[in-house]
């Protein structure tokens, strides 16, 4: 592995950094997160222009940038640093792969340029469970058959059911959590068809704005600039993603390890600039006449904390740069407790000021607080990383039947 970067991928680096540092200060970001769509709309069509934000890991023949999961992975943890709002994670690291992996050429053709070019966002619907799990991070995903309509749901159980009218399909029921799912103008929602014997999980592709029948109700949740919306469906008409008779098996679960390598980066961007903000607070913040950096306690915290993010951050390249499953996973498990141990030591370093509304110090604490909740729990994620790598085959180390490998993780 070479551990450099490109000259290209530096300059995504660069060029994104700048023009978030003109447009998305945090006064910016906080006006965002109030407005209709929950995101500085003007802001994501310049982004989509230059750098060409959306498109970064789309193909060339779709009109994107052609580049891979390491340069969006740059790309996200420069908006985790910003605590961006907006509709890239749902859209590229989710929407995007998933119509690339199982969607019809038709389909690609028409989606995939629109996604790219920043015209249309997209998000997956999960009736049930988590987004996390349905990606299959935190347990097996819909390629297991015994679990498969665990993500689902369908009929009375919950969830949506779909079933066939003339020609086409109608969906019924409703997701109560879904990322950005109150603005994206394209979804891709898990339902369930057939009866108990036969029953399947399809994705079916939703336009909200000409399928009537469709209610977004944003949600008030714990971090603002990771919005949210119950989406209900009611006798909503559908075209299911890819050919006819398709059924989704292990594609979602592949899709899952770049949306792991995807959310690491971002939140090794928020965990380094929280960081950022609080050391350079211990530089100016006096007490007993001096400032509070110059004490060794704090001087050992934030050594700790530099450690704890570098750390992360190799993790979260490594596996971006790798794909591997198992190594986004774990990768995901330690940004998400690094973000967690570091916002909450900024709040705390800061004293009162940390957890009042006016400073940021609370916005990356509830960043940290809410992605663990919606792409968590920390030891879900490494116990399914380890259950992906094969650490627990219970033949042993050396294939003996019974007798179990005993793994330090």
């Amino acid at each position: 592995m070479d551990a450099a970067f490109s000259d290209e991928q530096e300059e995504i680096r660069r060029t994104l950094r700048e023009v978030l540092a003109k447009h998305a200060a945090m006064s910016e970001v906080r006006a965002a997160v109030l407005t209709p769509a929950g995101h500085d709309t003007d802001l994501w069509r310049r982004l989509a222009e230059r750098p060409g934000l959306p498109g970064l890991a789309v193909e060339r023949q779709y009109g994107g940038a052609g580049c891979g999961l390491l340069e969006l992975a740059l790309a996200c943890e420069e908006t985790g640093r910003v605590l961006l709002p907006s509709p890239l994670l749902a859209t590229s690291a989710v929407t995007v792969p998933l119509i690339a992996a199982l969607g019809t050429r038709e389909q690609r053709d028409d989606l995939l340029p629109r996604l790219a070019s920043g015209e249309l966002t997209g998000t997956l619907v999960v009736p049930r469970g988590t987004l996390s799990a349905a990606l299959g991070l935190t347990g097996p995903g819909p390629g297991d058959r015994s679990r498969d309509g665990d993500w689902a749901g369908g009929g009375r159980a919950g969830g949506v059911q779909a079933r066939r009218s003339g020609d086409g399909w109608r969906l019924y029921g409703e997701a109560p959590q879904v990322l950005d799912g109150h603005s994206a103008g394209l979804l891709l929602v898990a339902a369930r068809t057939g009866g108990y014997a036969d029953a399947r999980t399809l994705l079916f592709v939703v336009r909200p704005a000409t399928a009537s029948g469709v209610t977004r109700t944003r949600l008030t949740s714990l971090d603002e600039t990771r919005p949210q919306a119950r989406v209900e469906l009611r006798d909503v008409e559908a075209e299911p993603l890819g050919p006819p008779g398709s059924r989704v098996r292990g594609e979602p679960a592949e899709v899952g390890a770049g949306v792991a390598a995807v959310l690491a980066a971002e939140a090794v961007g928020a965990a380094d600039r929280a960081l950022e903000r609080t050391v350079g607070y211990a530089r100016v913040r006096e007490q007993f006449g001096r400032p509070i950096g110059s004490f060794q306690a704090v001087k050992h915290r934030l050594a700790d904390l530099y450690v704890a993010v570098e750390a992360a951050r190799s993790a979260a390249y490594y596996a971006a740069w790798s794909g591997r499953p198992a190594a986004a996973g774990l990768a995901l498990a330690q940004a998400l407790e690094t973000a967690r141990r570091v916002s909450g030591e900024a709040v705390q370093l800061h004293g009162g000021i940390g957890v009042t509304w006016e400073h940021e110090a609370q916005l990356y604490f509830k960043r940290a607080a809410s992605d663990e909740l919606l792409f968590g729990p920390v030891d879900r994620l490494r116990a399914r990383a380890a259950e992906t790598a094969g650490l627990f085959d219970t033949t042993g180390s050396f294939g003996v039947p019974g007798e179990r490998e005993t793994v330090v993780l």
